[in-house]
């Protein structure tokens, strides 16, 4: 594989110390969290990453969606090292240190913004049977700062050198300024722009910024539950996935030398994606409900899986089925994590 794959894959959004734990739906109740959902912190939530630290097991993983999802494309992809850059906030502390070192370990060209205001974001995944309550204190990853990181030239010139870009909605509460930036740079060099929804609270509550972003998306992400909180928010008054990927399709798009493309997901049933001016559904690999360990990660996962083959140039077909690969080797393991090498060919 070329040289020129390193940092041809740029991505930038909350880098999250994952601490993960089993829990019951007591505690779900007594933090007032709903079994498979993602929001972030409240006041009420503080005691929680206390409480879930001191529980028998615990583990760590370095996290936050869009991390994830590069960190998986590098995997898939393996050689040359550092073909995914990486950006976002942390803290000048332990868990700063972690995260830079499971960057490192998983050959991610990570360029943290480092402040000692707050410390390094974390995200609880309380996981009961095969779902997972995500509660993130973004601390650090809320401080990222577009005129001191993002503008600086050395690492402007990173931005510059890649092909393919991939922000998580999650970023538009933390810079949707930087986001801009890249999209329309991505857009005036005929380059790929893409942006997962996320979570249902992003289209709600982050409205504004997302469709100011959208109109430089060339590939949206997303599940079936934040497509159709997208659908109700825009009043598509449609609840079909199909139809809701044709009505985002064929929203307003600056750059007319790309298609854009709508990316579904749909956790066990069909993957659902725009091909050309038709709807097409991809089925997802056969998995044993006893083998899922831990669903955490799958839609980032995919993403990645995605990413991996978009970046070399591959057709959608490849990228799905890379993304489908890369999802069903996640969801039988404990957090984000993977093995020493893909089997997908």
């Amino acid at each position: 594989m070329p040289e020129c794959m390193i940092n041809a894959l740029f991505g930038m959004g909350n880098p999250l110390l994952d601490i993960s734990a089993v829990v019951d739906k007591d505690f779900l109740d007594k933090y007032g969290l709903k079994p498979n959902d993602q929001i972030l912190a409240e006041e009420k939530h503080k005691a929680l990453f206390d409480e879930i630290v001191k529980k028998s097991k615990v583990e760590y993983h370095a996290g936050g969606s869009t991390q994830n999802s590069v960190k998986i494309a590098q995997w898939m992809i393996q050689e040359p090292h550092k073909v995914a850059t990486f950006f976002g906030c942390i803290g000048t502390d332990h868990f700063g240190e972690i995260l830079k070192q499971k960057a490192a370990e998983a050959h991610v060209d990570a360029h943290y913004y480092e402040q000692s205001q707050e410390p390094t974001g974390t995200c609880a995944a309380c996981i009961t049977g095969d779902n997972r309550s995500l509660v993130a204190n973004l601390a650090a990853a809320n401080c990222y700062n577009k005129e001191k990181h993002l503008d600086v030239d050395c690492n402007w010139s990173l931005v510059e050198k890649a092909r393919v870009y991939y922000i998580a909605g999650f970023f538009l509460t933390v810079s949707p300024e930087s986001i801009l930036k890249v999209a329309k740079h991505a857009s005036d060099s005929n380059k790929i722009f893409g942006l997962n929804l996320s979570a249902p609270f992003i289209s709600q509550f982050f409205k504004e910024p997302l469709m100011k972003v959208m109109p430089y998306v060339d590939i949206v992400f997303g599940n079936e539950t934040e497509a159709a909180t997208f659908a109700k928010e825009q009043g598509f008054e449609t609840e079909d996935i199909a139809e809701i990927a044709r009505r985002v399709q064929s929203l307003p798009k600056v750059n007319k030398n790309r298609q854009r493309i709508v990316v579904f997901t749909q956790g066990r049933e069909d993957t659902v994606a725009t091909v050309g001016d038709k709807v097409k559904i991809f089925p997802v690999l056969d998995i044993d409900q006893n083998d899922i360990v831990d669903t955490n990660g799958a839609g980032d996962a995919f993403v990645g899986g995605f990413l991996s083959e978009l970046v070399q140039e591959k057709p959608l077909e490849e990228c799905i089925r890379a993304g489908h690969y890369a999802a069903n080797v996640i969801i039988r393991r404990v957090g984000c994590t993977f093995p020493e090498k893909p089997d997908f060919h």
